[in-house]
């Protein structure tokens, strides 16, 4: 089926620069792409979702611009603001001239004092950008309300200006970590899919993805012992950066094979324990069991 071959090449793209999706997300970024539609991923921290619009924009040559969503975040930090240094050295020049009021307005309010931040920045790059709408669970109701004209129109309002429309339609991807409900309005705007965890043979790929040199066998150890941990009832499973974190330490100290090295495996766990809860709960009788399932 055609669609099955779009969504095939979307995966190889991805793979191709580092990044391993299930169908499920290869499918979602292909519609994101054919539709020019926003793509709201949701899901635990840790688990990919800002790097699929990282590995997007190097996978399409294209420019990422990257907007960190946080409480109190305002239209000022996120779409422009004025050069108010330049305009105020402006209107003494102007005033020494004897130019008159409107006529001043007129200049320090247009393109040469106008500082784009990132989403006015993404709608007027000469070639399509990836725009990450990053954690944007984060930010305060009435932002993600003003966010709706962009995401629907792709313009936006200067009071000074009028409206801006795009000089070309960007990728948008918004990240959410559901630390609240987004609303209705934001949702129907964008197709929505829901990025888990990894399954052990995805994240072994994962692993031997980025760290081409490392033993087949001894990645897929570490995904299944990875798997183990996160049923473990902890305050903050680790995600797919702490397992390459882990990995990497695993491979740095000649470990070949978990089971003959259970005391580096225990010790090195501070890769993946990031809360002093996890730790006392992840202890030495825990690590011996779950490495008894990695075989």
């Amino acid at each position: 089926m055609r669609h099955h071959a779009e969504r095939d090449k979307v995966a190889e793209r991805l793979a191709y620069a580092g990044y391993i999706p299930d169908r499920d997300l290869a499918t979602a970024v292909w519609l994101m792409e054919s539709l020019s539609r926003p793509l709201l991923l949701e899901g635990e921290a840790g688990v990919g979702k800002t790097e699929v619009a990282l590995t997007l924009a190097q996978a399409n040559g294209a420019r990422l611009i990257r907007l960190q969503c946080y409480e109190g975040l305002d239209q000022n930090a996120a779409l422009y603001e004025w050069n108010y240094q330049r305009q105020l050295l402006a209107i003494k020049t102007r005033e020494s001239r004897a130019d008159a009021v409107d006529v001043i307005e007129d200049h320090i309010f247009s393109e040469k004092f106008l500082l784009e931040r990132p989403l006015l920045a993404a709608i007027r790059q000469p070639k399509s950008a990836v725009l990450l709408i990053d954690e944007v669970d984060r930010a305060d109701e009435e932002f993600e309300a003003f966010l709706l004209e962009l995401l629907s129109d792709y313009q936006v309002s200067i009071p000074e200006l009028g409206t801006i429309h795009a000089t070309t339609i960007p990728q948008v991807i918004l990240t959410s970590n559901g630390t609240r409900e987004l609303s209705d309005a934001l949702r129907r705007r964008c197709l929505y899919h829901y990025v888990d965890y990894p399954d052990v043979e995805r994240e072994a790929r994962i692993i031997t993805t980025r760290m081409p040199n490392i033993d087949v066998a001894l990645a897929l150890q570490i995904a299944r012992m990875i798997e183990g941990i996160r049923k473990e009832d902890l305050r903050k499973s680790p995600g797919v950066a702490e397992t390459l974190d882990w990995a990497a330490a695993l491979a740095g100290l000649g470990v070949e094979d978990l089971r003959a090295e259970p005391e580096a495996v225990f010790e090195t766990m501070m890769c993946l324990i990031k809360t002093v809860e996890d730790k006392s709960r992840v202890t030495r009788e825990v690590s011996d069991r779950l490495l008894g399932k990695v075989a």
